[in-house]
């Protein structure tokens, strides 16, 4: 397997390891190619337990119930991998959504095993079998009877990589609640993801925001600024230190975006717009005939 994901022999011999997006995305899509078997998510969620799970995951376990749990990961997820949590809770239940690093897109299997370890994180807090009502990948795995039992719906595929509660199941009591532990790990989890925020670099953070600004259609220095807890000047400042500026960087994002959005042909061009902050699809229109030299569309079947 790790010959297949040319990753080195050795690599687990002296215990964790630490590897970038890509050399991830190849250890899964190795993983998935070794086993071959539709129903590995599933066989992933029933092996999870606590055990098995790191400092975060496990602080994650002395929430109050799987909301809390959930905002408790998103907030230092960084720790764990390559992936940044969207998490909403409202009538219609808990929501969680996962927005991967610009680039290729994570294995299947990858995003599959995240969506599988929220079934069992909400089971081994509970001690119930608590299912999903609705899971969404934009590139789902083989279709598995194993896996459709295990999450309690089929993985469908959406416009995110996301996995939804029922509020009931949401709220429901964790029986491995404890406040006390809770105090006592996170101290340590919010100084290494303060270590971890200070080596990204002011272009990696502002790129990692416009992820979240845009679809909510704001692309202004401003708003990213305010996201990043900083001021417009000093933020600007930061980046020409970088040998960039804001515009710049908000470009290039908007490009990478734009490509990663019309390879999912269930998304309109407006709506890749909308996704994109652009005031109307005529600016989405300009701005990537200037970047490609093509439409949208052209783009979309293999003009560019």
């Amino acid at each position: 397997m790790l010959r297949r994901a040319r990753l080195p022999a050795g690599a687990f011999a002296n215990g964790p390891v630490t590897m970038t997006p890509e050399e991830y995305y190849r250890f899964w899509g190795a993983v998935d190619e070794e086993a071959a078997d539709p129903d590995l998510p599933a066989r992933i969620g029933r092996t999870l337990s606590v055990e098995a799970f790191n400092p975060p995951v496990f602080a994650a376990l002395c929430s109050a119930d799987l909301r809390a749990a959930a905002e408790r990961i998103a907030a230092f997820k960084p720790l764990i991998g390559p992936v940044v949590l969207d998490v909403t809770s409202d009538r219609r239940g808990l929501r969680i959504a996962f927005h991967w690093p610009e680039g290729p897109p994570p294995p299947p299997l990858l995003v599959a095993g995240e969506l599988a370890f929220w079934v069992a994180l909400a089971r081994i807090g509970t001690r119930s079998d608590l299912r999903a009502t609705r899971a969404t990948m934009r590139r789902p795995p083989r279709a598995s009877a194993a896996t459709t039992t295990y999450f309690g719906t089929p993985i469908r595929k959406g416009d995110t990589d996301s996995i939804t509660f029922a509020p009931s199941d949401a709220t429901h009591p964790f029986l491995t609640e404890d406040e006390t532990m809770w105090t006592f790990f996170a101290p340590e989890l919010r100084r290494r993801l303060a270590e971890l925020e200070v080596a990204a670099t002011t272009t990696d953070r502002v790129r990692a925001a416009l992820h979240e600004c845009l679809p909510a259609g704001q692309s202004s220095i401003n708003a990213v600024a305010g996201q990043l807890v900083t001021s417009p000047r000093t933020l600007q400042r930061h980046l020409q230190a970088e040998g960039t500026n804001y515009q710049t960087v908000l470009t290039r994002t908007r490009e990478q975006l734009a490509r990663r959005y019309l390879a999912d042909r269930s998304l309109t061009v407006s709506q890749i717009a909308y996704l994109l902050a652009y005031d109307d699809t005529n600016s989405f229109y300009r701005a990537f005939r200037h970047w490609t030299g093509a439409t949208p569309e052209k783009a979309r079947t293999g003009g560019t």
